[in-house]
């Protein structure tokens, strides 16, 4: 019974890895599209002789991106040791609460 416990236990943290992937990759083409979509309508939006690099054009990409940044670390280093150690032995109360 304990194998069937550690392979369920194996299986759910993969799936669940698998899922937080699949959010950020969403998350990461949302980004990519809707940035494009802003510079070209920044772009059309410029006065005759205007630079395009300006603050007000990098707001909304900089600060999203930093939030994507933030995304991409806890999907890509979801193992950082206290996090995952506090993971498990929830997991483990969890299940012995569970079968009381």
């Amino acid at each position: 019974m304990k194998d069937y416990d550690e392979n369920d236990i194996r299986y759910q943290h993969a799936k669940r890895q698998v899922e937080r992937l699949s959010r950020f990759y969403r998350h990461l083409f949302i980004y990519v599209v809707v940035n494009i979509l802003i510079v070209f309508y920044n772009c059309k939006h410029l006065d005759p002789g205007e630079s395009y690099f300006q603050f007000k054009n990098f707001f909304t990409a900089t600060l999203w991106g930093i939030g994507l940044v933030a995304h991409a670390i806890s999907v890509f280093l979801p193992n950082v040791g206290f996090v995952r150690n506090w993971e498990e032995e929830r997991i483990r109360k969890e299940m012995k609460k569970n079968k009381e």
